[in-house]
């Protein structure tokens, strides 16, 4: 388990009011959702946050606006689940265990596309001591969502990233963004990669958000990332990366 400090963000939400993580979930749950992923700079997160025509509000925990996160993806020896996103083969899932540092709680995640591509998010409360590893519950988790066995059962821990992550809420599309920034990946070998920009990330149920449509407005368009995938095909270049090439070559 993870422990990292909180660290200035540069992303700056002193003009929104706070809500909190159950508020959050009444307004903009969002388990089912399209998103749309893009690489920015923290000034462009914070021009979007003053220009955006948005009822925001800013998720608080603890006192904390941003918040760090560790994510531990499985995956086979392999690498299947890496090679079924990179070759666009179905089905695919990702399963991961998610630690929240400023609540000390931790869940299992398996994350699908549903048939129009929406993602798919399935989760139960997991053990936080034991992040790195599925026990036989977890593995039953995962089996009852992709019924995978072969797989299922091969999985080890494949990639761990840490970053800290400020969420915006806006009430009134019930939408929400998040930004991730100082990303750091490390895969079973121990070699590390860090991204020095922002991963901003909008979340909806159907038609796109104030956010997204703020960012086109401003010619920024989504890019293909995935921090399992993308930073994974950096570490090991003889991995398939089509996908990601031009999010490869011009961020990393």
């Amino acid at each position: 388990m993870g422990d990292h400090p909180i660290q200035p963000s540069s992303i700056n939400t002193e003009l929104l009011s706070a809500i909190d993580l159950e508020e959050m979930n009444k307004y903009a749950k969002l388990q089912t959702r399209i998103d749309r992923k893009y690489i920015v700079t923290p000034e462009i997160c914070n021009a979007l946050l003053a220009g955006a025509e948005i009822n925001g509000r800013a998720l608080e925990i603890n006192c904390y606006r941003s918040t760090r996160y560790q994510s531990t993806y499985f995956d086979t020896p392999t690498l299947d689940l890496h090679k079924a996103a990179a070759y666009r083969r179905r089905p695919r899932f990702k399963a991961r265990t998610r630690y929240y540092q400023q609540t000390n709680t931790a869940m299992l995640e398996v994350k699908t596309k549903d048939g129009r591509g929406k993602t798919v998010k399935i989760r139960t409360e997991y053990d936080s001591e034991t992040l790195n590893s599925l026990n036989k519950q977890g593995r039953q988790f995962i089996n009852s969502i992709v019924e995978e066995k072969e797989i299922v059962k091969d999985l080890r821990r494949t990639l761990t990233t840490n970053y800290q992550r400020t969420t915006i809420v806006d009430l009134a599309t019930q939408t929400r963004m998040t930004c991730d920034e100082f990303l750091t990946c490390s895969d079973w070998e121990n070699n590390t990669i860090s991204l020095p920009m922002i991963i901003l990330e909008t979340k909806s149920s159907q038609n796109p958000s104030p956010f997204d449509r703020w960012l086109w407005s401003h010619n920024l368009r989504p890019s293909r990332i995935s921090k399992y995938c993308t930073t994974l095909a950096v570490l090991h270049p003889e991995l398939p990366s089509n996908k990601w090439n031009t999010t490869i070559t011009t961020y990393f």
